[in-house]
């Protein structure tokens, strides 16, 4: 049983470490894309060591799951990992861990089902604010333009994905800032972000107490805009996109004393304007690679007896 155990405490070193080099780090502003792989690989890792604590813990508590799991095994590699003096213990933690599998299950599945009721809802509302004329087919990527006082874009996902801009907005917004609204939003569609929040929303909603889903979820709300203002800048400027996100938003008071929600606002205003330099491919290449192995190092632990043995 010392093998779940360690997992555990690689689960929970991970959570509680990485998180806080994350944030000490200067690099994830500048590299939002490579920042929003590093922490899906860590949110990745921490499930893992959760997974296979589970896998090892009711193999030594059941006979029957230890026979599916060990089932190629020689039968030194099975007694390596010392499973039939473990306990009461065993059972348990397997039952707890189990159950907070199937929790963060149906969390995704209430998540996913919450998010395509409300994308009925807002697909009837724009089909009752812009219906299709008579012979007209909906088309994936049409640009939709609704009345609005307020400036506003936004891309509706699903199987017809739509941009959707208001009149406010293209009265306010002009040529290569209006465009560099648009590829903003497009540039979330394109990285399927709405994916990401889906399933950082549901970690975070079905485990409010663990303060690592909750930064993952802030930081995915935050990294994906990043990565989107990155590519509208790389077509449009970066000069262009700052002053399109202040258009965009000035009515809004996030500018002011007291931005509340939409405090992020200036600040990626002022990341486009300040232009960090970003990182060399190299290094880029190399924070990549090393938190792709992040996930893997709980499987080595795992497999540190079996190794052994044959060895």
């Amino acid at each position: 049983m010392m093998v779940p155990a360690v997992l555990l405490l690689l689960g929970a070193l991970t959570a509680v470490v990485a998180p806080r080099l994350l944030a000490r780090a200067d690099w994830p502003d500048r590299e939002p894309v490579v920042a929003l792989w590093v922490w899906q690989c860590v949110v990745a890792a921490v499930l893992v060591c959760c997974a296979l604590a589970m896998t090892l813990s009711a193999a030594a508590a059941w006979q029957a799951v230890r026979g599916h799991v060990f089932a190629p095994a020689p039968r030194a590699v099975v007694e390596a990992y010392a499973l039939n003096g473990s306990g009461p213990w065993a059972a348990v933690t397997a039952l707890v861990l189990a159950g907070a599998g199937l929790w963060s299950g149906a969390m995704l599945v209430r998540e996913i089902a919450a998010a395509r009721t409300r994308l009925r809802h807002q697909r009837h509302e724009l089909s009752l604010r812009a219906p299709l004329l008579p012979g007209e087919e909906p088309a994936a990527g049409r640009l939709v333009v609704l009345e609005g006082e307020r400036p506003e874009a936004w891309w509706l996902p699903g199987g017809v994905p739509r941009l959707v801009v208001t009149t406010a907005a293209l009265r306010r917004l002009k040529g290569r800032r209006l465009d560099a609204v648009l590829a903003h939003e497009q540039g979330h569609a394109r990285a399927r972000h709405d994916w990401l929040l889906r399933c950082s929303a549901a970690l975070a909603a079905g485990f409010p107490q663990v303060p690592v889903f909750a930064a993952f979820r802030a930081e995915m709300h935050r990294l994906v805009e990043l990565a989107a203002d990155d590519t509208a800048s790389r077509r449009f400027g970066r000069l262009t996109t700052a002053l399109a996100l202040v258009e965009l938003n000035e009515d809004r008071g996030v500018f002011g004393p007291s931005p509340g929600p939409q405090a992020h606002v200036p600040q990626r205003v002022h990341r486009l304007l300040a232009a960090p330099g970003r990182l060399t491919a190299a290094r880029r290449l190399r924070l990549t690679a090393a938190a792709a192995l992040v996930p893997v190092l709980p499987v080595l632990v795992t497999l540190v007896p079996a190794l052994r043995t044959l060895g």
